[in-house]
């Protein structure tokens, strides 16, 4: 079975612990079975192998996260970065193009796209199976449809024909996000959650490519891009197909894309450094940073805090948090990378400071900057600095010199920890010439 993840998001409705590099998939809240926290993306994919571990899984994301995600997959799971946001359309025909010129799979064979982050049981993978087994020539495409369990305004809905064919409903139609009085009319009427889980052959993604992008090559997509029509799956294809059926799904789903919906899932009250008093009821806080969060008399609402900022909400209008974040114009003050993570600590005219945490055996890109010297100070570990092309061994308390225009790069022996300061007029992340 081929499985596409499409792991993307732009970071803003789960501010300040997701940012433009770092989607809520990334969030450790999840507790593991060795009591660790991990991420939505950690369990998704346990949640899959489970079911069969022969399973080909592609994830579809964009370049900036195409590091983080590297983190947190094994090296026998392909990504399709796209090389800049588009919508979902665009996105799933290059990692369907991918899945044929990459991996040399064949057009016939059958593949099913999810979104990396929905809350489900292990039943909800298996259902994988039927929309496979429902695709046809007759039926080129399958929905899953979600059993709806309120008159949520937040989703499309399905409806389905009375009649079972084969295993499945055809599609009578879409109904676009109502209110809440005409979705429960909807749902009265037998209508499901469109839930964005689809299965089609390889061929049938590919032409429609062609048709509408004018592509339908890896290599051509990939080529042209930036320069693609962005529109989604549902708009460009889904709506357009006049012979679709729809598997029904009536086991847990949560969309956790908001901080009322996550926190409803979450396994804990509390996670970093944090107090509540006794009188606290229905609060969730999780705590990033270094310094103590007290909370006393709170109820019913999200505190977070990370190096991004800090949020104090109710939980119900955490909701409507996107325009305020998308008034905030700042750098990104924390992401994670395939070799640890960097926070910023300070920010100046003319200098910026970094705790960079580097993991063992890892080591950063070779590069150069032309706008600004760095001033390495190693904190904790041993490893080893090559600056144009030399090499020697640095410890804790060592300082390293890097003037402008110098290739450099760090290699961790050890678990490092160290204080990068930057210094320069015009200090920007695309100052950064890489030798590959």
């Amino acid at each position: 079975m081929q499985i596409i993840l499409l792991s993307g998001g732009s970071g803003q409705r789960l501010w300040p612990l997701s940012n433009d590099i770092r989607s809520k998939q990334f969030i450790k809240i999840f507790n593991d079975s060795d009591g660790q926290y991990e991420s939505m993306i950690q369990r998704t994919l346990k949640q899959i192998l489970k079911i069969d571990d022969n399973i080909s899984i592609t994830v579809a994301t964009s370049k900036k996260q195409e590091a983080v995600l590297k983190k947190y997959i094994d090296k026998d799971i392909s990504i399709s970065a796209e090389p800049c946001r588009k919508n979902t359309f665009p996105s799933i025909a290059l990692a369907v193009a991918y899945l044929n010129d990459i991996k040399k799979i064949d057009l016939n064979e059958t593949v099913v796209v999810c979104p990396v982050d929905p809350y489900v049981n292990d039943d909800f993978f298996v259902t994988f199976k039927k929309l496979i087994e429902q695709v046809s020539y007759d039926f080129p495409l399958i929905l899953m449809g979600i059993n709806p369990t309120y008159p949520s305004e937040k989703y499309g809905y399905i409806l389905p024909s009375p009649i079972l064919q084969g295993g499945g409903y055809k599609v009578e139609s879409f109904k676009e996000k109502p209110d809440v009085e005409t979705a429960q009319k909807y749902i009265a009427a037998g209508a499901l959650w469109n839930g964005g889980v689809f299965a089609f052959k390889l061929n049938y993604v590919l032409e429609k490519a062609q048709k509408l992008l004018g592509y339908s090559s890896y290599e051509e997509l990939l080529k042209h891009y930036d320069s693609l029509k962005s529109i989604s799956f549902d708009y460009a294809v889904v709506e357009h197909e006049k012979n679709i059926k729809v598997i029904r799904y009536d086991g847990e789903w949560k969309d956790v894309g908001t901080w009322n919906t996550l926190t409803e899932v979450m396994d804990s009250n509390y996670i970093g450094k944090v107090q509540a008093d006794k009188t606290c009821n229905n609060l969730h806080v999780i705590n990033e940073s270094d310094l103590p969060i007290i909370c006393m008399g709170l109820k019913d609402m999200v505190v977070a805090a990370s190096p991004e900022g800090i949020l104090v909400s109710d939980k119900k209008n955490s909701s409507y948090i996107k325009p305020f974040v998308e008034n905030i114009h700042q750098q990104i003050r924390f992401a994670e990378k395939s070799w640890g993570n960097f926070k910023v600590i300070d920010i100046d005219s003319e200098s910026l400071t970094i705790k960079v945490t580097l993991s063992p055996k890892q080591q950063m890109s070779y590069h150069s900057h032309k706008y600004r010297r760095e001033i390495w100070t190693v904190v904790e570990g041993l490893g080893r600095v090559i600056i144009d092309g030399i090499e020697r061994s640095v410890k804790s308390g060592d300082i390293i010199e890097i003037p402008i225009g110098c290739k450099h790069t760090i290699i961790a022996d050890t678990l490092m920890k160290i204080i990068e300061l930057q210094i320069g007029k015009d200090i920007d992340v695309k100052d950064k010439d890489i030798e590959l």
